[in-house]
């Protein structure tokens, strides 16, 4: 196995939940694995009460039931010994970037904890995959581990695989660098600046709406040319962490 090369832990994470809409929908379970720069590995497992029901059909894909979760804490409850435990971490997941990192924002934020990402390398061990062979988790562990992940969509499960697939990449593909941040610019789809893709960098880096009448405009411009549109969007269905995003480029540009 390549041992990766860290300067700060490293931490891979799996999320479960009620399903796939970030503003509405709650995790359900949480599985982190912590790897030291020494490669110590500590790994960390909680079931989550979403305070809401579990859909059957998400139960049939990752088995956790109403029942599993009902005498289980809140993520609220949850919410400070987790950021505790990835505090100062790099972070590192299956299509986290997409999924599981603005997830857990959504909650970290909902739970008032102080969460940000602005220096943190996220590493998306999918789009290095795709961008490779183009499969599935359970693919990418049989093609890199010549295993075969016999429990697919447990937190603990994906998270254990996600990481030898890591470590099997790294093996066979010698143009990767075995660099956190070289890994974590590899695997980023686009320039994101709120993980969910409502607000993305353009070829300057500046920021600008990726969505709406607005598509490709500057971020400031448009806050400054129709200041209602932060108010709308902050008492609207978006991600906390993408308003807490555009608070911070206001607030930016007040200050200059």
């Amino acid at each position: 196995m390549t041992a990766l090369q860290l300067n700060k832990p490293l931490c891979f994470f799996d999320i479960e939940s009620t399903g796939t809409n970030i503003v509405k929908d709650r995790i359900v379970e949480i599985s982190i694995l912590k790897l030291l720069p020494n490669q110590n590995k500590e790994i960390k497992t909680w079931l989550v009460n979403p305070e809401m029901p579990i859909p059957a059909e998400v139960t049939a894909i990752h088995g956790i039931s109403d029942t599993d979760v009902e005498n289980h804490p809140s993520f609220k409850q949850l919410a400070s010994t987790i950021n505790q435990f990835i505090k100062g971490c790099d972070l590192a997941g299956y299509n986290s970037n997409r999924f599981d990192i603005p997830m857990l924002a959504e909650e970290m934020l909902r739970a008032e904890q102080d969460f940000d990402l602005k220096n943190v390398n996220c590493i998306d061990v999918q789009t290095i995959f795709h961008k490779k062979e183009k499969r599935t988790l359970e693919a990418a562990y049989k093609f890199y581990c010549n295993k075969d992940l016999t429990d697919a969509h447990s937190a603990e499960a994906d998270t254990n695989a996600t990481y030898e697939v890591l470590e099997g990449q790294l093996q066979k593909y010698h143009d990767l660098e075995n660099d956190v941040k070289w890994l974590a610019e590899f695997s980023k789809h686009k320039e994101f600046a709120d993980f969910a893709g409502f607000i993305r960098f353009n070829k300057e880096g500046k920021e600008v709406f990726s969505f709406g009448k607005h598509k490709g405009r500057l971020v400031d411009d448009v806050l400054n040319a129709e200041p209602g549109y932060f108010g709308w969007i902050q008492n609207a269905d978006f991600p906390r962490y993408t308003k807490k995003v555009l608070t911070a480029i206001k607030l930016r540009e007040f200050n200059s």
